[in-house]
């Protein structure tokens, strides 16, 4: 019988941390920057080329990929996934940084568990409701739900 691969759970060397950051292992950090007194929950993945801004929390078994900008403030539910690869051929990019796509979340965002993210722009001040699939730019600050996700109303 083959024994398989294995991989530590890690956080490397090459993410820069603020100050009072909270970590709850295990976790898989790689190449990003947290800002000071972000909390991030278990079985989370951040990516590098990652920026999560001040105060943020990050709860568990969320995936943050690369080329994503959190801002302060923000609160990420349970399961939230962020996607950078559209499959515009057809299929996956298959390491072709190319063509994945940036996603840029305001100050004081807060997303609802199990939330999908595509490569979007989120301005300020916006609530995305659980369960919601965000494939266009939300340019107003307000509440946000659905597959896809549309304005509820303003806050």
């Amino acid at each position: 019988m083959a024994e398989p691969t294995r991989r530590a759970v890690a956080v490397n060397s090459d993410v820069h941390f603020g100050d009072n950051v909270t970590l709850v292992e295990p976790v898989n950090l790689y190449g990003c920057e947290i800002g000071n007194d972000v909390f991030v929950g278990p079985f989370v993945e951040i990516q590098k080329s990652v920026s999560i801004g001040s105060g943020t929390r990050i709860q568990s078994h969320s995936f943050i990929c690369e080329f994503v900008n959190i801002g302060s403030d923000c609160f990420v539910g349970h399961g939230v996934m962020f996607i950078n690869d559209l499959f515009a051929s057809g299929g996956p990019a298959r390491g072709d940084k190319t063509k994945w796509k940036s996603t840029n979340i305001g100050d004081r965002v807060s997303i609802g568990s199990n939330a999908t993210i595509l490569p979007v722009s989120i301005c300020d001040d916006v609530v995305i409701g659980a369960g919601t699939v965000v494939t266009r730019d939300i340019f107003e600050p307000g509440i946000y739900a659905g597959n896809p996700c549309r304005k509820l109303r303003k806050l």
